[in-house]
């Protein structure tokens, strides 16, 4: 496969400013353990907002958007070459950390569900120094990189880069900080938006019994397309929907939640739907997280922070979709230039599911789409 000298990115150029399409230079000066993918699909995030108003703050500008990516290997490093873990052809789902220390205890250490956590990187694709997935080929790293069996299409597996990931690694932390067993309720705020409706998956997948809240007709709908035995309306307000939790949760509340709503009053909504001595798993990146001390004192909420997967945790989640399929709700764009188009969609509130640029329709074309995977 020929790659050529130069391609189309879409780049943050300046802060609380549109994209920019810009002509660079593609990427083809490989680490040892770096990947080239043509893109396929590249999905927006909440994240990505956060970028463009400059939240993160320390990072090189331009930057190209963009941290969840899906495509195929068109080359690479010597050091992923000598180990024949990837091949050129291969179908990825693109890693978002790069060049992880692997000297400090996170990167080491005996919890392998820890490693997203070293703080000597050099950074993350399409959030902090490192160039992301909005572009027609992306450099990034096999460590972090998962391969995708045939039965998970490329359109499918951008939004699972980052939203999978980051849910199903919630899901499991809530399971294990709060030793939940099949038949315990979770109870998942913001259950009917991107991440939250592969929570909801993901969730009733572990056997778990799951009451979702959100607060738009359209999350509504999603919550319970995918499989939320219970979904409450978080407009009828706090006390409504801790009654309505404690009904049908043995009068006490959900054994743990999973909080994946930023607004404001999301996080006390989450602790007050949880009985006594539960936990609350923390996925959202409001600027605060505010809760009533007496949740903590006088309850004994735990609270809980997690990231997206570890290279383990993305294959075991990619594993579980085989195993079980999982419903994507997904918005295509076809080419970069429809960039401002998908973010005027997010913006209105009315997106059911994530949004995603196709940014190489012949890969989706040929992609096999005919398995347990839907986008």
């Amino acid at each position: 496969m020929a790659i050529p000298d130069t391609m189309t990115a879409a780049q943050v150029v300046e802060y609380h400013k549109p994209y920019q399409l810009n002509t660079v230079p593609v990427p083809k000066n490989l680490e040892p353990n770096d990947l080239l993918i043509k893109i396929a699909v590249a999905s927006f995030c909440h994240t990505d907002i956060m970028v463009t108003e400059g939240k993160f703050g320390g990072s090189k500008m331009p930057i190209t958007g963009s941290h969840e990516g899906s495509g195929t290997v068109v080359a690479v490093g010597s050091a992923v070459e000598a180990s024949g873990e990837f091949k050129v052809g291969d179908r990825v789902m693109c890693g978002t950390p790069r060049n992880t220390c692997g000297t400090c205890s996170e990167c080491t250490g005996p919890d392998e569900s820890q490693r997203q956590y070293c703080s000597a990187l050099e950074g993350h694709c399409g959030v902090l120094s490192v160039d992301g997935f909005f572009a027609d080929y992306a450099r990034c790293d096999a460590r972090w990189t998962t391969k995708l069996p045939d039965n998970v299409s490329l359109l499918a597996a951008a939004p699972l880069a980052c939203a999978g990931r980051t849910v199903w690694r919630g899901v499991q932390q809530a399971v294990r900080t709060a030793s939940l067993k099949s038949g315990d309720w979770l109870c998942i705020v913001g259950s009917g938006g991107g991440l939250g409706h592969m929570a909801v998956q993901f969730a009733v997948q572990s056997g778990l019994r799951v009451i979702g809240i959100d607060a738009r007709e359209q999350g509504l709908a999603a919550s319970r397309e995918a499989g939320a035995e219970v979904v409450l309306d978080a407009r009828e307000g706090k006390d409504a929907n801790v009654a309505a939790v404690k009904k049908v949760a043995d009068g006490r509340g959900a054994h743990a939640t999973l909080l994946v709503a930023d607004v404001t009053s999301a996080a006390a909504l989450a602790c007050a739907v949880t009985r006594t001595h539960g936990t609350v798993v923390e996925l959202a990146q409001p600027d605060n997280f505010t809760v009533p001390f007496t949740e903590l004192i006088m309850r004994d909420i735990r609270l809980v922070g997690s990231c997206f997967c570890s290279p383990q945790e993305s294959r075991d989640m990619v594993a579980s979709i085989t195993q079980h399929g999982l419903q994507l709700h997904t918005v295509p764009f076809e080419g970069l230039e429809k960039i401002h188009e998908l973010v005027e969609l997010v913006h209105s509130g009315t997106i059911k599911g994530k949004a995603a640029i196709v940014v190489d329709k012949e890969q989706v074309v040929r992609d096999d789409a005919t398995g347990i995977m839907k986008a």
